[in-house]
């Protein structure tokens, strides 16, 4: 704007003028800041991507594509390898300027027969999963009497031996909330709980599901072992079992519980971090990293966690590359087996390490298809000016902007995070009803709202298109 307006003192202005000279202060101030970093023709265009986004159908046609013809993909089954070779078509055909594959190895596991039931005081029916990389229980499965913990910590307090041949059982219960703040506590126990029992002498290891939800469906997830330590079976039971056997307990009875779970540790395997790009016009090796991860637990059809993830962010960089050409360049990533323990992502940020200066930005989307609904930075201070650029074009998508410049990122960004002090953004989801749904044979496609999802593939397309546009790259924090 190279007009130049001046205004009277606030002090000679009437009341009335004051209530409309204020937010067109504001507004005047949020343009000349948007000035600085983008000419008139760039925000033109994050307009137009913010419009087509809002309207396209791209992203649900991926995602139905996905989980229709595909369905679960856990790492190194055969639908893991058709993942693969569907998502490189898929850039392709969307017209990505580059694409191509990067191996990851892992550790590969398999799921077969998973069942239980209470015995004692009575015959009743559980609905059970084996936590990802369990140990088999013995063929004909095994029996043993439950002892119930509140909370991880209070399964570690426990005296070594005081749970020989028993089964261990947290019952530590979720708490709901829109950005999802239960989930960490909650996955300790799921990660290391087996640990714990087999240190006091457990013979299996028992979890309430890492979940908000009432339904009867048991919530896989990954878990660990020591090596130092026993191995013994990691299982997690639906929400709704996990209540009677606490209230068996309040009733004074004594409950036992047969488990029967079959599964294989197949060594390492191999899959591929799945790349497009959309090449930059001046800085074609800096570039802006949207990611997702390819992979999904093998009970539902991954369209929460993480197709919806793949979908939209693929689909933003087609809406960018049918406007404009932007500055620097977009690269989407779809990470391999990050359900089993984020080792696309390790090997995608290891193979780079001597490049990540060249990331310009960074996000990830994996945390369902709600609405975004907030966005927030980690860079610079000097960069927090073409950050609030950024947020002034999402406010219209109905996105509020944090200032506390503490974005974490997704987890596959976690590798990245540890390795550097790369500008990372977080486009925060609703997570009110995400754990009703996460890793359980009930994460399918109807779960999906195709208007919400629109909502995040506008989301994306905007943050990336300002990102890679802006005047000066941005630094990490």
């Amino acid at each position: 704007m190279d007009q130049i307006i001046r205004f009277a003192p606030f002090g000679r202005l009437t009341s009335a003028a004051r209530h409309w000279l204020l937010p067109l202060c504001a507004l005047t101030a949020s343009f000349v800041g948007q000035a600085d970093e983008f000419t008139q023709k760039q925000l033109e265009d994050v307009a137009k991507v913010r419009t087509l986004a809002s309207q396209s159908d791209l992203s649900w046609q991926l995602l139905e594509s996905l989980t229709t013809e595909i369905g679960p993909r856990l790492p190194g089954t055969e639908n893991d390898k058709l993942t693969v070779a569907w998502a490189e078509k898929q850039f392709k055909r969307l017209g990505f300027d580059k694409v191509w594959l990067e191996a990851a190895t892992f550790p590969e596991w398999r799921r077969y027969h998973e069942s239980a039931k209470l015995i004692a005081p009575s015959e009743q029916p559980l609905h059970i999963t084996a936590l990802g990389n369990s140990i088999s229980t013995p063929q004909q499965g095994l029996r043993g009497e439950v002892v119930l913990f509140e909370t991880f910590d209070e399964l570690k307090a426990a005296p070594v031996g005081s749970l020989k041949g028993k089964i261990a059982f947290i019952n530590y219960r979720m708490n709901r909330d829109i950005d999802g703040n239960g989930y960490g506590p909650a996955v300790q126990a799921r990660n290391k709980g087996a640990v714990e029992a087999a240190k006091k002498g457990a013979i299996a290891y028992m979890m309430r599901s890492v979940s908000t939800a009432h339904h009867r469906f048991a919530h896989t997830g990954g878990s660990h072992y020591d090596e130092q330590v026993t191995k013994i079976p990691a299982t997690a039971i639906a929400n709704p079992d996990a209540d009677q056997i606490a209230r068996l307990l309040k009733h004074g009875h004594t409950p036992q519980v047969e488990i029967n779970i079959q599964t294989e540790d197949l060594g390492e395997g191999t899959s591929f971090n799945v790349i497009g790009e959309i090449t930059g016009s001046e800085f074609p090796d800096q570039y802006v990293l949207l990611g997702s991860h390819h992979d999904s637990w093998d009970l539902g059809t991954g369209a929460l966690d993480d197709g919806a993830g793949m979908a939209l962010t693929m689909a933003a960089a087609k809406h960018i590359a049918s406007v404009t050409r932007p500055k620097r360049s977009i690269r989407v990533v779809l990470f391999a087996a990050e359900e089993l323990g984020l080792w696309g992502a390790k090997a995608y940020f290891k193979r780079h390490e001597d490049k990540l200066a060249q990331i310009v930005a960074s996000a990830e989307s994996d945390f369902g298809a709600d609405v975004v609904y907030a966005f927030e930075s980690k860079v610079n201070a000097a960069s927090l000016p073409l950050v609030r650029a950024i947020a002034e074009q999402l406010k219209p998508l109905g996105i509020t902007y944090i200032g506390a410049n503490r974005a974490r990122g997704g987890p596959d960004l976690i590798p990245l995070n540890n390795m550097t002090s790369a500008p990372i953004f977080d486009l925060h989801q609703d997570g009110t009803d995400y754990f009703d749904y996460h890793h359980t044979a009930d994460d399918t496609l109807d779960k999906v709202d195709p208007e919400k999802l629109k909502q995040n593939t506008a989301a994306y397309a905007v943050f990336a298109l300002m990102a890679a546009n802006g005047k000066t790259s941005m630094q990490g924090k």
